[in-house]
């Protein structure tokens, strides 16, 4: 069958459509294919979302149906999630009664008004806070009247909640102690705002600047310190502020009604403004000033010391150093301005030599400055070069510095030798002594003795080894004395030695016949010496020289008698014989012949001569008795001398010597006995005259001297020997004996002259000197007062 073209041509648009309509159709399901598939991922994504999401959706149906994750049952502490919502409450876990009863209410609220809630809860046996948002859910999830409750879990925002609430507390609290404390301070405390206004002060502050209260200090803007180089404390706050740096000075401020010294410190506060405190160091300022006075005193005492004294300071150095330290040690002045560490003085101390010689000088060095660590004070000695002798002290100090003690004890050392040396030859002179002695302490005890000691009270030494008591000597005594209660008298004389610091002494007989002399007497170191000594033999020769000493004294007055008797038996017969004689010469009796006269001349020369002999005799035995009457009267020396030379001028032309007299005023006068003066000179001059031969040359020299005069008479005789002067100065030369011997035997005519003159000389106060040399004449030397 043929098809016409209109058929084809609506089979061909059939086709068309139909293959249009398939090519839709598979186009449309591609596209619901693909609208599945991105379904079902956004499902998927939607789920994975919800299960990581902090809240958790929980579908109440209005029969009590529950529809959830099981995730929310672990946050409930559940296996699985129940199927009813009051099966939440599991007794042992899920939520409490009271929260599970709270949410059913909720939750019937919101079914019956769709008013949505909010409540907290926390699962039994759980620490987590979960959170739970309420409300209707929407047609879409669930059809009627179900409830959507979102579940939160904020543990950590609770915790953190909880920290900031009690931190906000305990920030309340510490600000309220703080303004407290602010309040209570003993310093004035103040706060400036950014105009550097004063905004608080404290109560401290109101006392100090003597306001009513806080409100007028800030009202009136008082301040407390005053301007300072032209700056106020506001302007000095300000700079603070700029440089946001603390600003601390020490100034003067009146404090009430005081002058008190405060460091005031300024402290930038961000940008609130800046605050600011004064305190009193007012009694710190006072104890500077008192510590730095008592270490000046310290240092001004240490330098007057005889010890040196060094302070180095917790970085070893040297801070001080009195002068005895730097005499000892060598020391530069230098010190003082460049202060050495303890091992560079140690050096300049080694190059001084004032240092002991060590084998390892720095080991020896380290092991001195181990010192500063030292727990306590190191002593040591040292022996320098120059074998001075030092006593080092190190004392560590507190604050980590050491004080160097050096005491120079090589004196000590010298004296300590000698001390034992002087004990030694104490106990070897007390051994060596005739003399008992014992030392005895203010207790009584013995302390010394010497070996005689036990010897002198017969007892052995080993019974005084132990230092025995004066009590148990006298016990042990006793019984050796000739009268035992003169033990008495030992006692009390060591105890007056001892205690009462008196020298007292005595005697005592033993029971032997033995005479014991002893005395106490106390040494400068409280103790008393005991001496005893054997006087048995000088008793007996005391009493030998008594008994002669009474006979001496009986002869002396017999001498004295015989003198007496004798200037009247000889001076009277002598008279009769020269009166008799002058009146034959007279012519009395008749005249004479010439021999007659001759006789009477004689008479009368030898009557002058005897007279002259008996009154010498009389004069020296007076003299040696001392019984010659001196009469003393001032007498000019030059005259005196000179008119005793005049009188002798006859003797001397007669035998044609040649006198020299010397002497001037100067002299000046004596207090003597004129007469008896000028017999002792004229005595002297006699014997020369008589000593020097024909034309001979006899001196006689006055001078004064600072002590008195003297007057020198020589001649330029024969001399005399020795021995021939010593018999002249004793009176044995008698007269007529030997002739001429010199100017002391008086040349036949005064055996008795140089005795005689002597003896007036000496009754003067003055002193006669004769020396003599066989050939080369005499020298006699008068020395008046």
């Amino acid at each position: 069958m043929e098809l016409t073209p209109t058929a084809l041509a609506l089979l061909g648009l059939l086709l068309a459509a139909w293959t249009a309509g398939a090519v839709w159709q598979v186009v449309n399901s591609m596209e619901r294919s693909r609208s599945a598939r991105s379904a079902r991922t956004m499902t998927r994504r939607l789920t994975r979302m919800i299960d990581d999401s902090p809240a958790v959706p929980l579908l109440v149906k209005a029969d009590g149906k529950i529809e959830g994750p099981e995730r929310l049952a672990s946050w409930l502490g559940l296996r699985k999630l129940p199927g009813f919502l009051s099966e939440l409450d599991a007794r042992d876990a899920g939520m409490t009664e009271g929260d599970l009863e709270q949410l059913r209410d909720a939750v019937r609220r919101t079914q019956k008004t769709a008013s949505p809630f909010r409540m907290v809860v926390t699962p039994r046996g759980s620490e987590k806070s979960l959170a739970l948002r309420g409300q209707l859910a929407n047609a879409a999830i669930a059809s009627g009247g179900a409830a959507l409750i979102w579940w939160f879990d904020f543990s950590e925002s609770q915790g953190e909640l909880s920290r900031l609430r009690s931190e906000k507390a305990r920030a309340r609290n510490d600000f309220a102690a703080l303004v407290g404390l602010i309040e209570a301070a003993p310093m004035p405390m103040w706060f400036r705002g950014n105009d550097m206004e004063l905004q608080l002060v404290n109560s401290a502050y109101v006392d100090a600047v003597a306001a009513k209260n806080a409100a007028e200090v800030v009202e009136k803007q008082i301040e407390l310190v005053e301007k300072v180089d032209g700056l106020s404390a506001a302007q000095i706050a300000r700079q603070a502020l700029e440089k946001n740096l603390p600003i601390e000075r020490i100034l003067q401020a009146t404090v009430g009604n005081q002058r008190r010294t405060l460091r005031v410190s300024d402290l930038p506060l961000g940008t609130e403004g800046i605050g600011g405190y004064a305190v009193d160091i007012e009694e710190l300022e006072e104890q500077g000033r008192a510590f730095r006075a008592f270490r000046e005193a310290q240092r001004s005492m240490l330098d007057q010391l005889s010890v040196g004294v060094a302070q180095f300071d917790e970085n070893r150095r040297l801070t001080f150093a009195n002068q005895p330290f730097k005499r000892i040690f060598a020391l530069p002045a230098s010190v003082q301005i460049e202060l050495p560490q303890f091992e560079r003085f140690l050096d300049m101390a080694r190059d001084k030599s004032r240092l002991p010689e060590v084998r390892d000088f720095p080991e020896w060095r380290a092991e001195l400055a181990a010192w500063f660590q030292a727990g306590a004070p190191i002593e040591d000695a040292w022996t320098l070069p120059d074998s001075t002798h030092l006593r080092i002290v190190g004392q560590p100090m507190p604050d980590g510095g050491l004080v160097f003690v050096a005491e120079d004890r090589s004196e000590q050392l010298a004296l300590s030798a000698t001390r034992d040396t002087l004990l030694r030859t104490r106990t070897a002179t007390f051994d060596s002594l005739f003399e008992s002695l014992a030392v005895f302490a203010p207790d009584g005890r013995m302390q010394l003795w010497n070996r005689s000691f036990p010897a002198i009270w017969g007892l052995t030494e080993e019974w005084f080894d132990e230092h025995r008591h004066v009590d148990d000597l006298l016990d042990r005594i006793a019984n050796r004395l000739a009268r035992p209660a003169q033990r008495k008298a030992i006692g009390d004389v060591v105890r007056a030695a001892t205690l009462d610091r008196k020298q007292r002494g005595g005697r005592v007989v033993l029971s032997d016949g033995r005479t014991l002399e002893f005395g106490g007497v106390p040494l400068p170191d409280g103790n008393g010496l005991l001496t005893v000594m054997d006087v048995t033999d000088s008793t007996k020769a005391e009493e030998a020289l008594r008994e002669r000493a009474s006979a001496l004294e009986e002869a002396d007055a017999m001498k004295t008698r015989f003198l007496a008797n004798m200037s009247y038996e000889f001076r009277t017969p002598l008279t009769s014989i020269g009166g008799f004689a002058e009146l034959l010469q007279s012519g009395v009796a008749g005249d004479l012949s010439e021999q007659g006269r001759d006789y009477v001349e004689a008479i009368l020369s030898s009557v002058e001569r005897l007279s002259t002999q008996i009154e010498s005799v009389l004069d020296l035995t007076q003299s040696e008795a001392g019984l010659l009457p001196i009469a003393t009267e001032d007498v000019d020396l030059l005259s005196f001398l000179t008119h005793v030379v005049r009188s002798r001028e006859d003797a001397i032309e007669s035998k044609g010597l040649t006198l020299d007299l010397r002497g001037d005023k100067s002299a000046g006068t004596v207090s003597a006995d004129r007469r008896q003066l000028g017999r002792a000179l004229g005595n002297l001059l006699d014997n020369a005259i008589s000593a020097t031969p024909e034309s001979g040359r006899i001196l006689v020299a006055l001078t004064r001297r600072k002590s008195g005069a003297r007057i020198v008479i020589s001649d330029n005789g024969e001399g005399m020997k020795p021995s021939e002067l010593a018999r002249a100065l004793d009176g044995y030369r008698l007269a007529g004996a030997e002739g001429n011997g010199g100017n002391g035997g008086n040349g036949g005519k005064r055996g008795l002259g140089l005795p005689l003159a002597r003896q007036l000389i000496e009754a003067h106060g003055g002193r006669l000197e004769v020396q003599s040399e066989k050939g080369a004449g005499t020298t006699a030397t008068v020395m008046l007062p």
